[in-house]
């Protein structure tokens, strides 16, 4: 990925990352697993499902220390087979 995160932000620092994907009981805690891999923590996602309940929109704030780190990140949450955006 050619990104400027190093450029624009000072790390360590906590970003939002929303995650947009099928609605499933599951995805909040797949989502949760990922992260738990490159940055373990405590996480408290907020859950919001699409008006016709079709997709859920997931936001989890993660203390993230590098580009390459966000960088790992989006591509890992990509990697779920639910996940349709992150943002």
């Amino acid at each position: 990925m050619k990104t400027h995160f190093d450029e624009l932000l000072d790390f360590p620092t906590v970003l939002n990352f929303k995650v947009m994907g099928l609605a499933c009981d599951e995805l909040p805690d797949l989502i949760i697993a990922e992260l738990q891999k490159h940055t373990p923590g405590d996480y408290v996602p907020k859950i919001k499902p699409s008006s016709k309940g079709t997709y859920l929109s997931v936001s989890i704030a993660v203390t993230v220390t590098s580009k390459e780190h966000i960088e790992t990140i989006y591509t890992t949450l990509m990697a779920i087979e639910q996940v349709r955006y992150v943002l």
